[in-house]
This record gives structure tokens, sequence and C-alpha cells, in this order.
């Protein structure tokens, strides 16, 4: 498994998001305030607003657009809504934070 280096938990604030442009587009990289971090796609399954931009609250983000809740554990939406985003595992060595390298979707 191909691992990218994408910065330093210390990049991230404690119950925030920043983002990662990839060939496959952007990942969201979320940090709890536990210092657990997690990567999903920086899309809501609703409307594609910018999960990275939502309010971080335990495992999960509220998308800023309309309120859907998104686990950061699995990657689907909670409560009554459906859907889901791709997760992407995420290591921590240290300080240093390794997002799995995306195969490519190309058929």
């Amino acid at each position: 498994m191909d691992w990218i280096s994408i910065g330093s938990l210390s990049d991230i604030p404690r119950r925030g998001a920043r983002c990662v442009d990839t060939p496959e587009g952007k990942i969201a990289v979320f940090r709890t305030q536990d210092d657990q971090v997690y990567a999903i796609d920086d899309h809501c399954p609703h409307r594609g607003g910018p999960l990275s931009q939502g309010i971080v609250h335990g495992t999960a983000v509220t998308c800023p657009l309309h309120n859907w809740v998104i686990s950061l554990e699995t990657g689907k939406a909670l409560g009554a809504d459906e859907g889901a985003v791709r997760t992407i595992p995420v290591r921590i060595e240290g300080e240093l934070l390794f997002m799995k390298a995306l195969a490519s979707r190309a058929a």
C-alpha cells in the first residue's frame, strides 16, 4: 500500500479540517478534539457542499449547506439522511500524517 505525506498533525486545528488536492478530487482531512484524524471526499452526498468547511463534533461533520451529518469513520450520512462519501485511510507517525494513495478511478 502506497502512502503519501500530507503534512503534520499541528497543520490541522482541533475540530477543524484541511484539504488535499488529488487527481481524484479534493480530500478533506479532519482532526477531532481528541486528535483522531480522518480523510473523506470533500463533498456532501446531498448537494456537494464542502464538508471541510463544516462543524466537527465527535467523529462526525455537519455540512455547512443543509446540515447533513456525515460520519468521519464510515463516510455515511447519519440520522434519517441516506448517502455516503469515500473514506481514505490515514496513518499518524509521531507528528506526521500520511494518507493512502488513491488509485485512479479511470476505466
